[in-house]
């Protein structure tokens, strides 16, 4: 059997960079490689694809540094031919790396070729028929409609949601939107555009206005204030003070170095739990996986901790995860369906994690979904399907044998 030649794209220029550079690690480590033979091509945090990298295969976290696609020696410019479609996927060639390009940087190799291809010299050659793409992209320019743009644009199968889910889930203010429309609940906040705002005092001139909205909004507080585009909590802030403008400016200030577009929500009491939907083939029926919990282990030592970049990512003892959650099994089973809700509201396609809130008196509302969640093998995406019966090797198989045509 011919096997499917996969893609997999990982980096990215958006701040969840270093950790699409390990979900990669796990896609790749996990992959059924009887069936697929894996291309692992990375993006560079200024934007540059390449293949011939440094093997992604062998990070992780452990050590405590980020890893990161960087530009080495054996480094090879990937360029995109896109009215040749799935045969559009090419590669620098030996040529840009002898004469004056042999010790070049990765910009100049490209120029260097482009002269020589005005010359009517070869400088690329073909990376071979690619049968799908697994864009394993957090954050924008991956997770938010454009790299699906591109692909459909090419004509090239790939896994996950499509141009309109992806971008809309990005924009956690258009989520709210569309849930709210489809009559889903979601956390009260307002939205603030920061543009117009005293970057160079850090917003403090714009507090008083700021608390001004807050308070015809009628938050109640501790609040979250966050960036609308972006993930895995980089530039989250909670604000616990009631009617200090200094301290909600200055949150407002943090959430815009990442978006100028900013959510100010109410804090709620309740649950965080999140859920895994499936669905690998277009006209499938979603489906949801069992609803986990991500127990953050600090609270019970009197620490004022919520789920932060670095309790997701950088402290293996800040928490664990556990599924299904403890909750009773009717409350589990109406995420489920609330999840699946959500999923279909927004027009969701291959995988996505919806994460809820679940409050003492069993109410549930959508916090937010994340077209591509964290795709390790301790995420929470794999984690729940695999208690829900799906293996994490399975999982990855099914989703790719979903877009295959």
């Amino acid at each position: 059997m011919t096997k499917k030649r996969i893609v997999v794209l990982y980096g990215g220029k958006a701040d969840e960079h270093p950790i699409s550079c390990i979900s990669a690690a796990g896609v790749l480590n996990a992959m059924d490689t009887e069936k697929f033979e894996p291309i692992p091509v990375g993006i560079t945090k200024q934007g540059q694809w390449i293949v011939g990298g440094e093997d992604p295969r062998g990070w992780s976290l452990d050590g405590g540094e980020l890893p990161e696609v960087t530009v080495t020696p054996g480094s090879r410019p990937v360029l995109l031919d896109i009215g040749r479609g799935r045969d559009g996927f090419l590669v620098g060639g030996p040529s840009l790396r002898d004469g004056d390009a042999a010790n070049a940087s990765l910009a100049d190799a490209f120029r260097a070729g482009a002269h020589r291809l005005a010359a009517g010299q070869s400088v690329v050659e073909s990376l071979g028929r690619i049968d799908a793409v697994l864009p394993v992209l957090h954050g924008p320019f991956g997770e938010d409609g454009t790299i699906q743009g591109l692909l459909e644009m090419m004509d090239v199968p790939y896994v996950g949601c499509g141009v309109l889910a992806s971008s809309v889930c990005m924009d956690k203010h258009y989520t709210k939107v569309l849930l709210r429309a489809a009559g889903i609940p979601v956390a009260p906040g307002i939205t603030l555009d920061t543009r117009g705002y005293d970057a160079v005092g850090g917003f403090a001139a714009d507090g008083p206005a700021i608390l001004g909205q807050v308070e015809r909004a009628g938050l109640r507080y501790p609040l979250f204030v966050k960036p609308s585009r972006a993930g895995s909590s980089f530039g989250v802030t909670k604000v616990e003070r009631e009617g200090d403008a200094a301290e909600l400016a200055a949150a407002v200030f943090e959430a815009s170095r990442h978006d100028w577009r900013v959510l100010v929500e109410q804090g709620i009491d309740a649950r965080e739990i999140e859920c895994a939907v499936l669905c690998p083939k277009p006209g499938d029926e979603p489906r949801a996986s069992w609803p986990g919990e991500i127990v953050l282990d600090r609270r019970a030592e009197d620490d004022d901790q919520f789920y932060d970049f670095d309790s997701k990512y950088m402290d293996s003892e800040a928490s664990h995860v556990e599924v299904p959650a403890h909750l009773p099994e009717e409350t589990l089973q109406a995420v489920r369906e609330l999840a699946v809700r959500a999923f279909r509201a927004v027009d969701g396609a291959g995988l996505s994690r919806v994460d809820t809130f679940v409050t003492p008196d069993g109410g549930i509302m959508i916090n937010e979904i994340n077209t591509m969640p964290g795709f390790t093998p301790i995420s929470m995406y794999s984690k729940a399907w695999e208690a829900t019966g799906l293996s994490y090797t399975d999982l990855i198989t099914t989703l790719i044998e979903g877009v295959l045509r």
